[in-house]
């Protein structure tokens, strides 16, 4: 995976150089209402199981540079909050049930995100455009829920694609509509050594350590409008 984004990404920029010559000075800024759809799956040790990430809608705010008539490089700004459960997971070493759906509380997700467009050349005042780039995802915040005693979460690089289109609605305003995939995991621990029973203490280092590799991989729809600064 990191070979692909890296190769994608030299790609992008090799183009977008031989294109530089023809200068463009234009910032975009956009605000957006992003609706966030993990697609999420997870290897979880020791209780086994899979996960579920709750979807959420927030706003977001963008800035986009043309460096060139038809390239630009866009930065995409906004955090969401989500809630996390495992599903289905064995709790039999604990005296619970062997399909069990344990709430891991609420987390806050800093995704910073930086794309290189394609803008079609159409001449027309719907412009579409496609980008690659990467994103940063940080963990932070939130609570680990009423089961166990702690969530942690690695931050984390990705790889991110988009598809979208401006409309013009003046020279300088126009209505934006976007989709991102972004290829998002993360390395998760959680801390269970709470609920060791008594009878079985020898169980509270295993619990104490449970790993998990979670694929949130969300799918972002955005809507909004911009403003043209040339």
């Amino acid at each position: 995976m990191k070979k692909l984004i890296l190769s994608s990404f030299t790609l992008v920029l090799i183009t977008a150089a031989t294109c530089f010559a023809q200068q463009k000075h234009e910032l975009d800024i956009r605000l957006r209402a992003i609706d966030v759809d993990p697609q999420e799956s997870a290897t979880i040790g020791v209780i086994g199981g899979g996960v579920k990430i709750n979807h959420t809608i927030v706003p977001e705010l963008d800035f986009t540079y043309f460096f060139a008539n038809n390239f630009s490089a866009e930065l995409i700004l906004g955090t969401t909050r989500h809630t996390v459960s495992t599903t289905s997971s064995n709790l039999s070493a604990i005296g619970g049930s062997t399909s069990a759906d344990v709430p891991l509380g609420k987390k806050w997700l800093l995704p910073p995100t930086l794309t290189l467009q394609y803008h079609a050349p159409t001449g027309s005042v719907v412009k579409p455009y496609l980008g690659v780039g990467v994103n940063y995802t940080i963990f932070y915040g939130g609570d680990p829920g009423p089961v166990v005693s702690s969530v942690s979460y690695k931050n984390h690089f990705s790889f991110a694609a988009q598809a979208g289109t401006d409309i013009d609605l003046s020279k300088q305003f126009f209505l934006n509509i976007d989709v991102k995939k972004i290829w998002l995991k993360t390395n998760v621990t959680v801390n269970a050594s709470n609920l060791t029973p008594a009878s079985s203490p020898q169980l509270a280092p295993v619990l104490a350590n449970i790993p998990a590799v979670v694929k949130i991989n969300p799918l972002v729809l955005g809507i909004g409008l911009g403003y043209r600064i040339k």
